[in-house]
């Protein structure tokens, strides 16, 4: 949903203002999935590290690292996901699919750190982080040298983003 740290709820439908935590009531199924993949702390399968690595520009790769391993793996099943859906996705496309929760590195939450920014909202500095990692992660891959398009989409803006949301959720 993106927004300004500290700013106005999004608002959803007909403008009636919605928080993160309406997701646990709305798609409990990907929030469990989520939480139980997230368990384990292995990194990436090396093929999904290399073909990112491939999809990635030197600035953004740097990043990509600096996620941890459980959304590493997560991005990049959503991004290999993202490809097959979107056969014309560009490069560009391509690493904002990979980078879509980058700015998650900000926030420093584990697992169950993001439980509770999930289930109590943007009640402590670190919890804002997390709820703003889009638009903190666009920041981040602008600055390093990203291309606009992935930028957008890690901001959940431009053309492909309501392809990579359907991925990231299913």
């Amino acid at each position: 949903m993106g927004g300004v740290p500290n700013g106005p709820p999004a608002r959803g439908p007909q403008g009636v203002a919605m928080s993160k935590p309406l997701h646990m009531l709305t798609r409990p199924h990907h929030l469990a999935a989520r939480f139980f993949t997230s368990l384990s702390s292995r990194p990436p399968q090396p093929a999904d590290e290399a073909w990112a690595q491939a999809q990635l520009l030197p600035g953004e790769l740097v990043l990509w690292r600096q996620m941890s391993n459980q959304d590493r793996r997560h991005s990049a099943k959503v991004a290999r996901r993202f490809g097959a859906v979107r056969l014309e996705a560009t490069r560009a496309e391509m690493a904002g699919a990979l980078l879509h929760d980058v700015g998650k590195i900000d926030c420093g939450l584990g697992t169950w750190g993001r439980v509770l920014a999930s289930t109590f909202g943007r009640r402590t500095e670190r919890f804002r982080l997390y709820h703003d990692h889009e638009s903190i992660g666009a920041r981040l891959a602008e600055a390093a040298g990203s291309d606009s398009a992935t930028v957008e989409l890690i901001d959940e803006r431009g053309p492909a983003y309501e392809t990579l949301k359907s991925c990231d959720r299913a």
